[in-house]
């Protein structure tokens, strides 16, 4: 991948500078709701989550491959922040944060960047809808100024009751009030998406749903939960504990560590190949942007930020805002800085069962049903595998449901190489045979019984056109086969060439030169004096 081309910088600056810094403001914009609204799903006071925010822009956009893609607290972290928060404290958190820093730092320093992306789509689209579900769960209780009962399925069984004593317990009623402020966010939200006039598509509908509910709440006086943040911008900063150190050792701090570090790594560079496909401008340096990501991620740590990595939705809404140049994605981590530090009492307004809302909203997007449907449609497999995975990850955990995902993926793919169907009919003077799938050592036996079975002197007809693969062992079977078949009068139609493109390239046909293609007991002349007539 190449690095962005290098200009001079008054004459960029004068050309890019106005688009970045109206890009830059749209990002913060929409940045801003969900930085608090992550770090409250994932246990954490809303600080953290801004910092992560702050750290995003400043630090990994300035050194970042991705020069459009926007980096910060992401919903696929949530699960894991919030299971090391609730169960080591936020100490811990640093220390994992830190180390799992680390990992995509040596990654990117020894070029492993491209090998993070070789995941498959099936545990990907699987990771997201297992998030997904624990997001959705959790955030329901959330929604009405309840706390979430502990592990995903308790969520989702105590729904129902959850319902009701909101419904019943007059006492506290705020959480009819904290449900009522996060259904009307979800109205507006949709509403303003739906509605909004073409002049003001540039304004996030999250803002604008979150303003409007913050100001009837304030309006009404509502006895609901608000967001709690330091009175001082430098009290954001919660320093590294090294007493947690000695922790690393232990193999549960060692899982969580893997697991953010690949989840930040895969969702960081998968959402680079997805920016580069909404601009024109340069393609990402893979290597610098993970190890970009690890360094912020370190700086998370030691500073007191939830971990971070590159994503799609905040990077999206940077491309289509006319972002020209990574400046675009730097500067919205200022303008948070600034916000925080000048009018922290305005985001101290905010109702949290309004940022719950927003999440839910967002969470919507991880997954993609249209592809799921054509997962249905066409390779019921991948949609086992995304099932599979989902459901592992929300009964067992992450690190075990990616690790099932993987391991279906690695069935079929064994399953795939392995397979060849070999279906044989008897025409009036000649013998069809269509094989389909893969012709490799494993399906030797069962490729030369076929072969074998056809009556001698006969005209065979292989086709191949649904063949993917075939190796030299049971290429090798035909080429002897064939010779032994015109010995005795028969003969073989096949195409070779196609054949052996199949197995060396279509550039790579020596082995093969020599046979006959088609209907033919006598040797073609080699491929060089054909082409040469």
């Amino acid at each position: 991948m190449r690095e962005e081309p290098h200009q001079a910088p008054d004459v960029r600056l004068s050309q890019t500078l106005p688009a970045d810094v109206l890009a830059s403001f749209v990002v913060f914009l929409v940045a801003l709701p969900l930085c608090m609204g992550i770090a409250i799903a994932s246990g954490v006071p809303p600080a953290a989550g801004l910092l992560s925010g702050i750290i995003g822009g400043l630090v990994v956009a300035s050194l970042g491959g991705s020069p459009m893609q926007v980096s910060g607290p992401a919903n696929s972290l949530i699960v894991v922040v919030w299971l090391v928060s609730q169960d080591y404290g936020l100490a811990v958190l640093g220390l994992v944060a830190v180390a799992a820093g680390l990992l995509p730092v040596a990654a990117g320093l020894l070029h492993l960047g491209q090998w993070f992306r070789a995941v498959s789509p099936a545990v990907i689209h699987g990771l997201m809808l297992g998030f997904a579900i624990i997001i959705l769960a959790s955030q329901f209780h959330v929604m009405g100024d309840d706390k979430p009962a502990g592990s995903t399925l308790n969520n989702l069984l105590t729904v129902g009751p959850a319902l009701e004593r909101w419904w019943l317990n007059e006492s506290e009623a705020s959480h009819l009030h904290a449900a009522g402020l996060a259904a009307l966010t979800i109205f507006i939200i949709v509403a303003w998406m739906k509605l909004r006039p073409h002049r003001l598509r540039s304004i996030p509908a999250s803002l604008v749903a979150v303003g409007a509910a913050t100001i009837l709440a304030a309006l009404m006086d509502l006895p609901v939960v608000r967001v709690e943040l330091p009175a001082q911008i430098q009290d954001l900063i919660r320093p590294f504990d090294p007493s947690a150190i000695p922790l690393i050792a232990d193999w549960s701090i060692i899982e969580i560590v893997l697991t953010v570090a690949f989840l930040a790594s895969t969702e960081t560079l998968l959402s680079a190949s997805a920016v580069d496909q909404l601009h024109q401008g340069p393609r990402t340096h893979y290597d610098r942007e993970l190890t970009a990501q690890g360094i912020g991620n370190i700086a998370c740590g030691l500073l007191g930020a939830i971990p971070l990595t590159g994503v799609i939705i905040r990077s999206a809404a940077n491309v289509s805002a006319g972002a020209r140049t990574r400046l675009a994605s730097v500067l919205h981590g200022f303008w948070i800085l600034v916000f925080v530090g000048l009018l922290p009492f305005v985001l101290a307004l905010i109702p949290t069962s309004c940022l719950a809302a927003v999440l839910v909203v967002a969470v919507f997007n991880l997954v993609n049903v249209r592809v799921l449907a054509s997962w249905w449609r066409l390779d019921r497999v991948n949609l086992l595998t995304c099932l599979v995975t989902a459901s592992a990850i929300v009964i067992y955990g992450v690190l075990i449901g990616v690790a099932v995902g993987i391991a279906m993926s690695l069935i079929k793919l064994l399953y795939k190489f392995s397979h060849l169907s070999i279906r044989v009919e008897q025409a009036r003077h000649r013998t069809i045979m269509q094989l389909e799938g893969a012709a490799t050592f494993i399906r030797l036996p069962k490729l030369a019984e076929a072969i074998e079975a056809v009556p001698v002197a006969a005209e065979l007809h292989v086709h191949i056109e649904n063949l993917s693969y075939i190796d030299d062992a049971c290429l090798q079977l035909l080429m002897n086969w064939q010779k032994q078949h015109e010995a005795l009068g028969g003969s073989l139609v096949i195409d070779w060439d196609s054949l052996s493109a199949k197995v060396h390239g279509p550039d790579l046909q020596p082995s093969l030169s020599g046979y006959s293609v088609g209907v033919s007991k006598t040797r073609r002349v080699p491929v060089a004096a054909d082409s040469a007539s």
